[in-house]
């Protein structure tokens, strides 16, 4: 039986570690055609030269998702290569959260740029081609802190909720089209994502949080890989799930 993956063209941001990296990793296993982006070039083509060694089949691009130009690429890359794109995966994103009060405006910047503008630049860059094609998933990635307010990630927050949002409107708007939105809402998973959190009073408990109870980004892979592989008269608008031992 056909798991609704194998051939698919999936184009994936942030995909050189972490939730991207696992979500590729299983994804060539199913044999999905990847389209890999990143900022980490060379940590990207270490992936898609290790996947592809395996019987994969891979392209990288080079993308930072706050130039549009550059997500636009990625997706041309896809097209040039595969005729069409199947899913979008909008997974990059960063959470420097810090206090309100310390004032860490750049900071809220690079998540307005980043968790935002990147969704909505790779959404951009892919809707006319789905439309033409009256077919196609977009998943976008928000969190758990999409649901609540978590201080003090105050501004992360409002990015992962404003992810829900784009994406629950999307996806009225494209039913038309036969465009499947699916957004998934992860809580604790192992990865880089604490890297960005430059407030050490933060990061010292966010990293005892994680370390804690945080569960492995393949927990993340999987659940992509079940929407993926619905059948295309049904759509997984939301996932969300956390690490049994996570309270809030």
């Amino acid at each position: 039986m056909s798991n609704n993956i194998e051939g698919k063209v999936v184009v994936i941001t942030g995909a050189s570690s972490g939730l991207g990296e696992a979500t590729a990793r299983l994804l060539a296993q199913e044999g999905a055609k990847l389209v890999l982006g990143a900022r980490r070039t060379e940590r990207l083509q270490a992936l898609a030269d290790e996947l592809n060694n395996a019987g994969g089949h891979v392209l990288t691009v080079t993308t930072d998702v706050v130039q549009r130009d550059q997500v636009e690429a990625l997706v041309k890359a896809a097209i040039q290569s595969h005729g069409r794109v199947d899913v979008m995966i909008n997974n990059a994103g960063i959470m420097p959260q810090a206090p309100m009060e310390q004032l860490r405006v750049d900071e809220w910047d690079q998540q307005i740029d980043v968790n935002i503008k990147g969704v909505l630049y790779g959404i951009a860059a892919v809707l006319p081609h789905m439309q033409k094609q009256k077919s196609g998933q977009i998943i976008n990635v928000s969190s758990v802190a999409g649901h609540k307010v978590l201080p003090p990630g105050i501004v992360y927050c409002a990015t992962k909720h404003a992810v829900r949002a784009i994406s629950e409107g999307m996806r009225m708007e494209m039913t038309p089209y036969n465009i499947r939105s699916t957004i998934l809402s992860p809580g604790a998973v192992a990865t880089e994502l604490n890297d960005s959190i430059k407030a050490p009073e933060v990061a010292e408990g966010m990293k005892a949080f994680y370390e804690a109870v945080a569960i492995p980004a393949d927990s993340f892979a999987r659940a992509v890989a079940f929407a993926i592989s619905q059948p295309e008269d049904v759509d997984i608008n939301e996932i969300l799930f956390r690490p049994t031992a996570q309270e809030v």
